[in-house]
């Protein structure tokens, strides 16, 4: 239901230097290097203050502020557009680790003594009234508030200068940067309110950007994508050994040690489960859509293999991922006919009995081809699946099979799934090289032009390890998100991968959150603190994103 607005909670002095302040702009540079994350070191350690934008200057009274365009959002409201009590939110550099901040730590901000900032930075036409809306007056020392000139630029700064907390309205945030809970309250992801009621943090603003609707958190919706997912091997027998619940329960863990090694020459880590039981199963349940890749057939008469390459699930195990909220899974992969082209008929039949919905696969190249189509947040969401390994599991005229993937047949197939009523299309491609972070050069080909074809996001799979994120015209491509529920535990990077927590307003995605993980007993995996353990798999994600991604 539509937010219902507070009263106002700023002064009207506050109000009227709103329209009066002026931001101080020089041009510099600045650079944080991913691979420095790969390496185990700080991600928010960064150069000193320098950038986009300037050390704040008290504000001229005698010069009305003017609020330049922002690529994160429509024109800036004109200078006289009347003000309204608008939400806020701090923000933060995309890649930090950082779950949400207070007033105590922003206060500490302006004061020179907080450990994980060194500034803060607001957009110069909105800094006054946003510090009333906190208690908080301009700091003594003018270095410690930055004013950028508009959104766009507050996000550059912030991907340039990873140790500044930033605030802005919520109707002009991206997913450039990584929005935070304030307060403990969340805005966005699966935990966000539900209505502006329940939103602490209002400030007395122009009332909507020019071109767009007022921020309504009835207007997001989200989605949770995850990786790899086995049914057979190792993870039938710690189902066995458990319950069918199992693969779904984990909560949180941490690496103690790491030791040698592996019959492969890996080392791997020793972890302990912290609690949070459950965590795991609630970002799936909580999500609006739920997804993954279903990495074997389930057919009718599956049979067990202790070890090898070749798979199948029994059925009875799809119950574990229907009680956890998994939406859909993508079927376009190099292990769907382990079990025949029967096999695969079977798979989307047992898929359906529990409620599934799946793509990538079918009875012949048509249904292989063919969109699963979900509602969420009043939309139609088309997900098409692909693989690019085994042709010689392609479905054919007449034969059961994968669907392969091409430039020419995702452009085919997004057309056909906007005619079709899609608002959102995603492309989930199963491609690349095993054990791999980096993606090869076809690959970015590949998803380049799976984007230049109309697809809204990108989430590959098939190296069984964390991959890169790359941003090509604004469309999010993840080439590997890693296993998620399977039995690989003879190496770390085998064990660990992340789980997406997006969150969309409309057809749009602003926010993106990724989630570490280590998988434990074979199946289950357990989420890792990202400022902590966390840090090895998504240093591998920006470690291998160097170049690609410049948020």
């Amino acid at each position: 239901m539509p937010g219902v607005r507070r009263p106002a909670t700023a002064p009207l002095v506050a109000a009227l230097t709103v329209l009066l302040s002026v931001g101080l702009l020089v041009a510099a540079t600045g650079s944080v290097d991913p691979a420095a994350v790969a390496q185990g070191t700080d991600p928010g350690a960064t150069p000193p203050l320098t950038g986009s934008s300037a050390p704040s200057a008290p504000p001229a009274s005698a010069a009305p502020a003017t609020a330049p365009s922002s690529t994160l959002a429509p024109s800036s409201p004109p200078a006289d557009a009347p003000a309204s009590e608008i939400a806020i939110v701090p923000v933060a550099n995309f890649r930090s680790a950082a779950d949400g901040t207070t007033t105590a730590e922003v206060r500490a901000v302006l004061a020179g003594t907080s450990k994980r900032y060194e500034a803060l930075e607001l957009v110069a036409g909105e800094a006054d009234a946003i510090l009333a809306a906190l208690g908080l007056e301009r700091p003594a020392d003018p270095v410690r508030l930055i004013e950028a000139s508009d959104a766009a630029v507050l996000a550059a700064d912030l991907a340039e200068h990873a140790r500044r907390l930033a605030f802005l309205r919520a109707d002009a945030l991206g997913p450039s940067v990584r929005a935070l809970a304030w307060e403990g309250v969340d805005l966005f992801g699966v935990d966000r309110v539900r209505s502006l009621r329940d939103w602490p943090l209002r400030a007395s603003l122009p009332a909507t950007l020019a071109g767009a609707d007022p921020f309504d958190p009835a207007s997001t919706w989200t989605i949770v994508a995850g990786g790899d997912i086995l049914l057979d091997r190792g993870v039938s027998r710690a189902v066995a050994a458990n319950d069918v619940d199992f693969p779904f329960d984990g909560g949180t863990a941490d690496i103690t040690s790491r030791y040698c090694c592996s019959s492969f020459g890996w080392e791997l880590p020793r972890a302990r489960r912290t609690g949070d039981a459950g965590a795991v199963r609630h970002l799936l349940e909580a999500a609006d859509l739920a997804l993954a890749n279903f990495e074997n057939p389930a057919p009718d008469r599956f049979r067990f293999h202790a070890h090898g390459t070749v798979f199948s699930a029994n059925p009875a195990l799809i119950a574990g991922l229907a009680s956890a909220g998994i939406d859909y899974v993508s079927l376009g992969n190099n292990h769907i006919r382990d079990a025949g082209g029967a096999g695969v008929i079977q798979t989307r039949r047992n898929l359906a009995r529990f409620g599934i919905a799946f793509s990538g696969a079918g009875k012949d190249l048509a249904e292989a081809k063919a969109p699963a189509l979900l509602e969420a947040g009043g939309l139609t969401v088309a997900i098409l699946g692909y693989d690019t390994i085994a042709k010689y599991y392609a479905a054919g005229d007449d034969r059961a099979g994968n669907a392969q993937l091409s430039a020419a047949v995702a452009k085919a197939d997004i057309a056909a799934a906007r005619t079709a009523g899609a608002d959102v299309v995603i492309v989930y491609p199963h491609w690349g090289v095993e054990y791999r972070s980096r993606p090869t050069d076809a690959q970015r080909r590949l998803a380049h032009a799976i984007v230049d074809a109309g697809a809204d996001l990108v989430i590959g799979n098939h190296a069984h390890w964390a991959g890169a994120m790359e941003v090509y015209r604004g469309v999010p491509v993840w080439y590997a998100l890693g296993n998620f529920v399977f039995d690989q535990t003879w190496s770390e990077p085998t064990m660990e991968g992340i789980v997406l927590e997006l969150t969309f307003r409309g057809t749009g995605l602003v926010q993106v959150r990724m989630h570490p993980y280590l998988i434990l007993d074979r199946a289950q995996p357990n989420l890792l603190d990202p400022a902590g353990d966390g840090k090895v798999v998504l240093g591998r994600v920006f470690g291998a994103s160097k170049g690609l991604l410049d948020w």
